[in-house]
């Protein structure tokens, strides 16, 4: 049965579900975007709310046996406000608590503690009030700059879409040559020496996908779609195709139904009407326009 469907040999361990980019418009996404969202959601980040063990094994300080080490992740909760501002890679954690001895535990949620502070972007030559933690403003200080900050981490440990569309806007400056700094040429070109080496592992066209949600890639490709498509109305279709049949039967009020299209949209209408009246009580054209007006007088 693996050898007859598409699936192959996969389907020795089940069907697989097809993914979201591969089934409806997430096929039809770019490589570019597939590569951020490798970065942002299928890449291991950094440990914040524990300490990894780099050994393999490890010997219990009672038992004194030999167990191996196991540095599972915790699962973090990213709540809708975690994306308003730049936490630095801390979310939401959901356990359990024992608070008394004698009592069953209870379900606890630990929240990482919250400040508003202002940070500079060089870059843009903007300042920004966001929503931070302490360990976000430590980290800003590490790297020497929140632009250093935002283009060192990877997306999985930025997590949230504010601090990765604020990213995107900065590669783009960078690709720009800052236009932010263009009164100043001389820090201009201090600002583009420094950060430029940020844009060799990009591309045009990563730059443009990145920072991108799920939904906002698929808005921005349905609209890429549309604009290459660019639909005609079908009333402007057959507008031009009854003009062509007038002009090849010889009628001369057919130019000027050509010459009314290009009138503002509130003429448009009362022109059509008045070159079809003419053409209507005209006697070359009465018999012809009387089989298709189911309006016009029949005679008797």
């Amino acid at each position: 049965m693996a050898h007859a469907t598409s699936q192959g040999v996969k389907l020795l361990n089940g069907f697989k579900a097809p993914s979201r980019f591969e089934k409806g418009l997430g096929a039809q996404l770019p490589d570019a975007y597939k590569k951020f969202w490798r970065e942002w959601k299928l890449t291991k980040p950094a440990a914040v709310h524990y300490i990894p063990k780099e050994r393999e094994w490890e010997r219990d300080e009672v038992t004194h046996a030999i167990k191996p080490v196991q540095s599972i992740p915790l699962p973090l909760i990213d709540p809708p406000e975690s994306h308003q501002g730049i936490w630095g890679g801390e979310a939401v954690i959901k356990g359990f608590q024992k608070r008394q001895q004698t009592k069953r535990r209870v379900p606890h949620f630990w929240v990482p503690t919250l400040q508003r502070s202002v940070v500079h972007s060089l870059v843009l030559n903007e300042y920004m009030s966001v929503v931070v933690t302490q360990r976000t403003l430590e980290q800003i200080h590490e790297c020497h700059g929140f632009d250093h900050y935002l283009l060192k981490n990877l997306a999985c440990d930025l997590r949230s879409t504010l601090a990765l569309r604020l990213k995107r806007e900065i590669l783009k400056a960078l690709q720009s040559g800052c236009p932010a700094l263009a009164a100043e040429p001389k820090l201009q070109a201090e600002v583009l020496k420094e950060y430029s080496p940020y844009l060799e592992s990009y591309t045009s066209e990563e730059i443009d996908w990145y920072g991108h949600s799920y939904l906002e890639a698929i808005r921005k490709l349905q609209n890429q779609l549309r604009a290459a498509e660019q639909v005609v109305p079908h009333k402007v279709e057959f507008r031009s195709k009854l003009i062509e049949q007038l002009r090849e039967a010889g009628i001369k009020e057919a130019g000027k139904l050509e010459t009314n299209e290009a009138q503002p949209s509130a003429e448009h209408k009362d022109a059509d009407i008045e070159a079809l009246t003419k053409l209507e009580t005209s006697p070359s054209s009465s018999s012809w326009l009387s089989k298709i007006n189911p309006f016009g007088k029949k005679e008797t």
